[in-house]
């Protein structure tokens, strides 16, 4: 058992930058555990460019934009393990204070590689950071046999862009989202020729900017509300049949189109990577799959904090380095909070006190009647998203731990013209700013500032939907 100030799992942009974050913030004792056998995660094999320019203010290739984190880690001297798996997360099983950190429960983070063997880290603080995954062809439904040439997108993108190999020449892809409309112009680069790329919904869950650049720039047609109901060849992929489908998602008669390809690229959709959050017990919301968080980036289990894509998925990697950076922060306040304030026992002074009877009183007011409710240590607001608006990151805020401003990102579930993201704290609204147009494949995002929660009732909640008005 070694020991460690703050654990963070995966070596992408997040864990890197919240690594750096953490340190540039005073926590000396960090360790990266990344499965990979280098640092940089997906961005290894993302060699277009388009990455950096709110970060850095320049445009920089997905390795180049990797590389500027991977270099302030060494020059940092943050240690890092390579080809190492998590293997499980849990508090300390003596659930006790534990003795690296008097006051605050340690957490045991136990895993495996090549040198070490199977090992575990005691430690005060981790950040979960260890990305997404596409969703696999069995999560689809499409029937037909399973040959050869059928791929994931992010499969097609390693064997080309890292490995060399050329996935196939006539190709078809299922889904728009960004890495779909990204290989698109990959494939056609390398010389294949992409037929088509089918959606099931009615609009595209890609970027404008990857629509325009990778098919329109290319005639390759995006065909909407279409999806694949045939796959043919038993050795390898020798067709595909799509069909256009009702607002159900049904495949309607009639309809069915036929393309003679090799390859069959499936990109429909990324999913927070969250089989560690699960077993330790995080809480995750419903819609994202990621762990739900409070303004702090703090998940449900004290001491764990999230960011990146397995929290929610992004649409540009600088947001995702923007959040890790305020999750090593946050996580470093953690850990120093701890240090100056430790308690004995390693439970609360709260629990301490309801168990030995002397926990506090509310004192009334001289004139006999209840203070009115202000803004306390304990009030925590709820975010609820509403009207089209599908979720929101974080999901709660405290008013009286929150920095000077809290950015909360979005998504919303279909495509809106001509509307207003409005912000309300109960009845009183906040924000209303107008939308020119809002889609499901840009993320969104609102700013709240600290004076906005001067006075707060404990039932009140905030909430964020769309209004035409």
């Amino acid at each position: 058992m070694r020991k460690a100030e703050l654990v963070i799992i995966g070596g992408g942009p997040a864990g890197m930058a919240a690594a750096v974050s953490a340190r540039q913030n005073g926590i000396e004792n960090i360790v990266i555990l990344e499965r990979d056998h280098v640092l940089g995660g997906i961005l290894n094999q993302c060699i277009h460019n388009g990455f950096g320019l709110h970060t850095f203010q320049e445009e920089l290739t997905g390795p180049e934009y990797a590389d500027r984190y991977e270099q302030k880690v060494k020059e940092l001297e943050i240690e890092y393990q390579l080809e190492t798996m998590v293997t499980d997360i849990s508090e300390g099983t003596d659930q006790k204070a534990s003795d690296l950190l008097p006051g605050v429960r340690c957490i045991h983070v136990s895993a495996v590689n090549r040198t070490y063997g199977f090992f575990q880290i005691e430690t005060k603080a981790v950040i979960l950071a260890m990305g997404c995954r596409e969703r696999p062809r069995g999560a689809l439904n499409i029937p037909g046999y399973r040959p050869a040439g059928i791929y994931s997108a992010g499969t097609a993108q390693r064997l080309i862009n890292v490995m060399g190999y050329m996935p196939g020449k006539r190709v078809v892809i299922l889904g728009s989202g960004d890495i779909g409309l990204i290989m698109a112009r990959r494939m056609t680069l390398e010389g294949a020729k992409v037929l088509a790329v089918a959606e099931l919904m009615p609009y595209s869950g890609g970027l404008k900017r990857n629509i325009v650049q990778c098919l329109e720039d290319y005639d390759i047609p995006l065909l909407l509300s279409h999806t694949v109901v045939n796959i043919r060849g038993k050795e390898r992929v020798e067709g595909i049949t799509l069909a256009k489908v009702d607002e159900k998602g049904r495949p309607l008669p009639g309809t069915q189109i036929e393309y003679e390809c090799d390859t069959l690229l499936l990109s429909c959709g990324l999913l927070p990577e969250n089989e560690l959050s699960k077993t330790a017990g995080v809480a995750l919301q419903q819609i994202t799959g990621g762990p739900a968080v409070n303004d702090r980036l703090e998940t449900s289990i004290p001491g764990m904090f999230a960011c990146g894509n397995v929290l929610h998925v992004h649409d540009l990697v600088d947001y995702v380095s923007e959040e890790a950076s305020l999750a090593g922060k946050y996580a470093a306040c953690y850990i120093q909070k701890a240090k100056e304030e430790p308690v004995e026992d390693g439970t609360k002074a709260k629990e301490r006190a309801a168990e030995d009877g002397t926990e506090a009183k509310e004192e009334p007011a001289k004139d006999g009647t209840e203070l009115e409710a202000a803004v306390t240590d304990d009030t925590e607001l709820q975010i609820q998203p509403e009207n089209g608006v599908r979720y929101t990151v974080p999901c709660s805020i405290s008013p009286d731990k929150m920095a000077d401003q809290v950015v909360v990102r979005f998504r919303v579930g279909g495509v809106y013209q001509d509307r207003y993201i409005s912000v309300y704290l109960g009845e009183q609204r906040l924000l209303h700013a107008k939308r020119r147009i809002l889609t499901p494949g840009k993320m969104e995002q609102v700013i709240l500032k600290k004076s906005f929660f001067q006075s707060v009732k404990p039932d009140e909640a905030i909430r964020i939907d769309l209004e035409e008005e």
